[in-house]
């Protein structure tokens, strides 16, 4: 008799396939030890798929600050352009007079 896998995978690309082996081979034991076993390997993929999210919410706003910072430097160097030409504008007016 085969067993369906009892697991709720979810996106197979979320788990590791190590875990998804062990989540199929616990799925195969005898009653006994999977009920034992399930609810553990259940919240340790729980777990796994948290820290996932987790990780890509962190590298998207690691991400976004990267792109901020672009914009603040740009914004500051033209910022300090307009300076030093108004600066230049002042020193000339002073000058003609």
């Amino acid at each position: 008799m085969t067993t369906s896998p009892r697991f709720g995978y979810g996106s197979q690309d979320e788990l590791p396939q190590e875990m998804l082996a062990l989540a199929d081979g616990i799925s195969s034991l005898p009653a006994v030890y999977r009920q034992r076993l399930e609810p553990l390997m259940l919240r340790i993929m729980e777990s796994t798929r948290r820290r996932r999210r987790i990780l890509r919410l962190v590298q998207e706003a690691l991400s976004q600050l990267r792109l901020d910072m672009k914009y603040l430097l740009f914004d500051l160097e033209a910022t300090r352009r307009e300076r030093d030409a108004y600066r230049r504008s002042l020193e000339s007016e002073r000058g003609e007079e």
